[in-house]
């Protein structure tokens, strides 16, 4: 295998992982029942499709085959409630984070790495308002949520 198909290999593993996040994203607005933060994981959703959308240019432009979307199995069925969504995101958003930053080491073309950095940075964010969201209890007191 040669540098730019193990390239395109790496590139298609986050695209596989920003799918999951849509998918764990999508089972947990289900759950919380408070309107800022579900807003707030709205938008990291979309986060999330524009990262497909951008990898999946890059795999293109790269003349690779991005990879097929595959339903990750991993339900958050068991979770209860807001608190319940956000312990789990929290979780998965730290996985998210791990792999957008062990990316960031890899020899990317400089459009490629800028995109690579944009993604890890909007990870970052999300998990600081998903541990703050959980630290400050934000889903006790409506109100306090969209700070």
């Amino acid at each position: 295998m040669n540098q730019q198909e193990t390239l395109i290999g790496q590139l298609n593993s986050l695209i596989q992982l920003d799918v999951d996040a849509i998918h764990a994203y999508d089972q947990a607005i289900e759950k919380i029942d408070v309107e800022p933060i579900r807003d707030e994981l709205e938008g990291f959703k979309k986060d999330h499709h524009r990262h497909v959308e951008e990898l999946t240019n890059a795999v293109r432009r790269m003349g690779g085959e991005p990879v097929k979307y595959e339903r990750d199995l991993t339900a958050l069925r068991s979770v209860t409630g807001t608190e319940g969504a956000l312990r789990a995101m929290k979780s998965n958003e730290k996985l998210t984070n791990k792999t957008y930053r062990r990316a960031l080491g890899w020899i990317l073309p400089p459009e490629v790495y800028d995109v690579v950095r944009r993604n890890r940075d909007d990870e970052v964010r999300h998990l600081a308002y998903i541990e703050r969201a959980l630290r400050e209890r934000f889903f006790e007191e409506t109100g306090r949520a969209a700070a």
